[in-house]
């Protein structure tokens, strides 16, 4: 007999994360459409190449991620949220980072959800 193991997500989940996502949307889109804005669009970031938006133009440190083959995946992108610019020394993007694990956890499962925002 195999165990069912329950991934759901806990109520309310979904809303932190949208919560937690707002202030990003000053740079950052999840519209794979909207461009033009300070930060590269988000839309699908959860298994691509870090720096890999063809439309936006990276830090050096960032390029160099994406040549050396890095992806967003959740572990990394969770490591990131806590503070960037520790994992890329020389990041462009100006944010201090999300010290709250569980805030993190639930920034990176909206930012891994559904693209139709």
């Amino acid at each position: 007999m195999l165990l069912a193991i329950s991934t759901a997500v806990p109520a309310g989940a979904e809303e932190d994360g949208e919560r937690l996502f707002a202030p990003c949307r000053a740079c950052h889109s999840l519209d794979p459409a909207e461009r033009g804005l300070p930060g590269p669009n988000l839309a699908g970031v959860i298994g691509r190449s870090i720096g890999g938006d063809t439309a936006f133009d990276y830090s050096p440190v960032l390029r160099k991620a994406r040549d050396d083959g890095l992806r967003w995946e959740a572990k990394r992108l969770n490591t990131f949220l806590a503070d960037p610019a520790e994992m890329f020394p020389g990041l462009w993007m100006s944010m201090r980072g999300i010290g709250d694990a569980s805030e993190r956890q639930a920034l990176v499962r909206f930012l891994a959800g559904p693209v139709s925002r």
